[in-house]
């Protein structure tokens, strides 16, 4: 009977190799995911006002003129601005205090507030590098200056602690895992999903940290402002009533549930004022 080289016999079935998991793809990917972590660890600042070192994609300029390019495209997006010059003066008013009579005031930041005529969006947010937006629908809804100052003194908190250039950051290593991922695996369907699914967790999970980190900064900028900072937590009830019960679970949000950030907000009361709040704050 003839026989292959190999001694098997001519038809048979011959043993596969087994293909090593360490691969030339793996090495790659591997490579790839080491020059990610590299990249994002050397982008490194000190933030004076938070006292952390903070990874961040960008210069601050960079970041004042993304929230510039960017500010057009959101008041559009709300509706325009509301006409009413008074309602306009009081946010600018409230915004101005806090920023300069708080620890934001240390910062090169080019603060302006928008008051945005959508009747029907509860919300408020922030552009990197000092714009500031919210809605008529919300400042409707707040009872006192002070909640106001609780809102933009929760928004200037984000510009301060760069949440925008951070969340870029990460994006940026998430984007780095995941084509690294891609590579080892081969590029297969069901692989990207699971890196991506991966990629939008880690990200959601610091965008809750960031709101905690801005009701904190919130509390202490209006304090400092002369405002009290009780306050904040009738807006966490405002917003608790505008959802109407009908918020995700905290989980799967970017935004932490009403109890975890009244919790977070009175810690970080009793953190300013271990005390107790003082007489005389603004209501």
């Amino acid at each position: 009977m003839r026989r292959t080289p190999r001694g098997y016999p001519r038809g048979a079935r011959q043993p596969q190799r087994k293909r090593s998991f360490f691969g030339p793809r793996f090495w790659i990917g591997a490579a790839l995911i080491g020059f990610a972590f590299f990249s994002y660890q050397c982008s490194t600042e000190y933030n004076p006002v938070t006292g952390e070192e903070q990874h961040i994609a960008m210069a601050p300029q960079q970041e004042i003129a993304l929230g510039l390019k960017a500010m057009p495209q959101m008041v559009q997006q709300y509706g325009g601005l509301y006409p009413d010059q008074e309602a306009q003066a009081l946010v600018d008013r409230v915004g101005s205090r806090i920023v300069q009579q708080s620890d934001a005031a240390q910062t090169d930041w080019q603060y302006d507030f928008h008051l945005l005529a959508d009747p029907r969006t509860v919300n408020a947010f922030a552009l990197p590098g000092g714009q500031i937006f919210i809605t008529v629908a919300l400042l409707q809804r707040l009872e006192t200056e002070g909640q106001l100052a609780g809102v933009l003194g929760h928004e200037v908190g984000h510009v301060v602690a760069r949440h925008s250039a951070q969340r870029m950051a990460k994006e940026q290593l998430t984007q780095g895992i995941t084509g690294a991922v891609l590579v080892a695996a081969g590029g297969g369907g069901g692989e990207a999903q699971l890196a991506q699914m991966i990629g939008n967790m880690v990200n959601m999970k610091y965008g809750r940290e960031d709101e905690l980190q801005s009701d904190t900064l919130g509390v202490r900028f209006m304090s400092q402002a002369g405002y009290d900072p009780r306050a904040l937590i009738g807006v966490m009830r405002i917003l608790d009533e505008a959802a109407g019960g009908q918020a995700p679970p905290e989980f799967m949000s970017t935004h932490p549930s009403a109890p975890n950030r009244v919790a977070t907000i009175e810690a970080a009361i009793a953190e300013v004022y271990p005390g107790g709040v003082p007489a005389g704050l603004e209501p």
